[in-house]
């Protein structure tokens, strides 16, 4: 396979026809991306059938494009019988029903086999994410109740929203590679428009007043966004109210809040006076692509917020590791732990979590942590209207054609192959430049990825995010516990193995391979001259690498030799029912081997 697109192959499903029918092609080609890549099915220019024994069914299409990097792209679906026959076009919700149930018919992948009650799960969350998806393209102006103050009218490319907030609203349809990317329980249409980045959606924090007594914080007070404050008096100012009266403001997504206030322990702290909402107050603020973490232009901090939603794989609520995790990187980073990268990548940063504040309960020593209203503190980037979430720049547009980074490498006039080169080394190779200087690992998935974009389109840095995603490999871990003088981290330590085989599914499957991927498909380059571009950067980075730290060169080796490398498999993890939030690391998702593009 080298990358082909067949161009007798017809019009395109998902730029053509109704923002329904798009979003059901959509679904229908990440769950054909999700199973040949998890079955390990090949995929070649022309007709591919699917064949599911389980159910005497068939799924039928053509292939459009045959990526190596793995965004294929496939024409409509259509059910074949056993007897060859023709059963009509193929709806998503049949489609992963039916896929299940084969799923389900192998045993699935891990030891005990698939649980009951996850097909139809899966069934549901599919159809859920298949009607939000059509909300979505069918634009803002279409949703329910479209005129409040909350709402913002202007148009995507509007300059005055800044180009940071354009590219984190930009993911109209998710993750490629999942059966049910836009899922989101509990949520109605309305409260989607409201909550919701794709729809461009504004709204303001719920807030509560909490006695001292039943809120936990932590702060890094010299960081540049707290100024000298703890997280409580950050949140005062952010707040723009003054009736405390002594009392800490928390502030907490609406939805959020709502259901909060439904759980047992925290109506009893309203009940006992020691917590009361206040309701939605203050200047709205905006959603970014996690749903969760909301930005307002002009203030020094954006918020992370807990969310008791199923997004992807996981309901998002912060745990307390994460909540001390972001400010235990921050002070590792302060020691030193950075200077290395920065010295070698003066354009690479990591965007810092210097604080955390958590509503508790009382007089509980060694008692399990009350979760629900829990907020970190996230720094807003130096030049922000030059960072682009990845995820944004390569998100498909239908009915629009080219993807954001296809629209601006072409409106440029920028050589693809040069903008994947950069990408590599300002982007790509700080991080494994920090892990072979320092141990730490990172998580850096599309989403986590900033890419520091000048006005004419080139790529000028980067930037990583998030303060779930840091991994600290075992062997460095008594080097970093004593330069943080603590037995109690918060860091997740697992095997270097481990860390390794993760990096290389962000950092590698999902984060460069969309680059390329993206560019590929939108006809603007060939995937093996992408990849050759993307090999060549890799081995000039090695003698660096090696010089970083001990067998700092590995990891990049590692892709450049071996036949087959992890990726992370998010049918059969959705089937095996994993909540990649608590599952333990080594246990998060479900992993399989599948062949290294990069293997000579």
């Amino acid at each position: 396979m080298t990358g082909t697109t067949d161009r007798a192959a017809g019009a395109d499903p998902l730029h053509s026809g109704s923002a329904r029918s798009a979003a059901e092609h959509a679904h229908l080609e990440a769950l054909l991306r999700c199973w040949t890549r998890e079955t390990g099915m090949p995929v070649r220019p022309g007709p591919l059938q699917v064949a599911l024994p389980a159910t005497g069914l068939t799924l039928v299409t053509h292939v459009r494009y045959a990526s190596i990097t793995g965004w294929h792209r496939f024409g409509p679906v259509r059910l074949q019988r056993s007897d060859g026959a023709d059963a009509g076009p193929a709806d998503p919700v049949l489609a992963i029903a039916l896929v299940a149930t084969e799923a389900i018919a192998r045993g699935g992948v891990l030891p005990g086999g698939i649980p009951p009650g996850e097909l139809a799960d899966l069934v549901e969350r599919t159809a859920d994410s298949v009607r939000r998806v059509a909300a979505f393209l069918s634009g803002p102006a279409s949703g329910p109740d479209r005129s409040g103050p909350g709402v913002d009218p202007r148009p995507f490319n509007d300059p005055c929203r800044g180009a940071f907030l354009d590219a984190e609203q930009a993911l109209l349809l998710g993750h490629l590679h999942h059966p049910a990317p836009k899922n989101r329980d509990g949520i109605t249409s309305a409260e989607a428009a409201a909550w919701s980045p794709e729809l461009r959606a504004s709204f303001r924090l719920h807030w509560f007043a909490a006695d001292p007594a039943v809120v936990s914080q932590d702060a890094v007070t010299h960081s540049p966004a707290l100024r000298g404050r703890d997280t409580a008096a950050l949140f005062a100012d952010l707040a723009e109210f003054a009736d405390a009266d002594g009392r800490i403001l928390v502030p907490a997504h609406p939805w959020q809040a709502r259901d909060a206030l439904q759980r047992p322990r925290i109506a009893g702290l309203v009940e006992a006076g020691l917590l009361e909402p206040l309701g939605e107050r203050g200047a709205p603020w905006h959603p970014t692509s996690s749903v969760r973490t909301v930005y307002r232009p002009g203030t020094e901090v954006m918020l992370k917020l807990s969310l008791g939603l199923r997004i992807t794989n996981s309901r998002r609520e912060l745990t307390r590791k994460e909540l001390r995790r972001g400010v235990e990187i921050h002070r590792l980073l302060d020691l030193g732990y950075l200077a290395a990268t920065t010295a070698a990548h003066p354009s690479f940063s990591i965007v810092r979590d210097p604080g955390w504040l958590a509503v508790d309960e009382p007089h509980r020593p060694g008692g399990p942590k009350l979760n629900g209203l829990d907020v970190v503190v996230r720094e807003v980037p130096g030049q922000i209207s030059e960072l682009r979430a990845l995820v944004g720049l390569v998100a498909p547009r239908p009915q629009q054609g080219l993807s954001r980074l296809g629209e601006q490498v072409t409106t440029g006039g920028l050589d693809p192959t040069a903008w994947v080169a950069a990408y590599t080394d300002l982007v790509l190779v700080p991080m494994l430049h920090l892990y072979a200087a320092t141990g730490i690992g990172l998580e850096a998935h599309q989403q986590n990825t900033l890419v520091r974009i000048a006005p004419d389109g080139q790529v000028v840095g980067g930037a990583f995010r998030d303060n779930e995603g840091y991994y600290l490999a075992a062997s460095r871990l008594p080097q970093l516990l004593r330069a943080l003088d603590t037995t109690d981290s918060a860091l997740m330590v697992v095997d270097d193995r481990i860390v390794e085989d993760r990096m290389s599914y962000y950092l590698l499957r999902n984060q460069i391979m969309a680059v390329i991927g993206c560019l590929a498909v939108d006809g603007l380059a060939a995937e093996p001259e992408l990849l050759d571009t993307l090999t060549g950067r890799l081995h000039a980075a090695l003698p660096a690498l090696a010089a970083a730290g001990p067998d700092g060169d590995r990891l990049a080796r590692r892709w450049l030799t071996e036949p087959t490398l992890p990726c992370k498999a998010n049918l059969f993890t959705r089937l095996h029912g994993i909540d990649e939030v608590r599952a333990p690391l080594d246990a998060q998702s479900v992993y399989l081997d599948v062949p290294n593009p990069l293997a000579p």
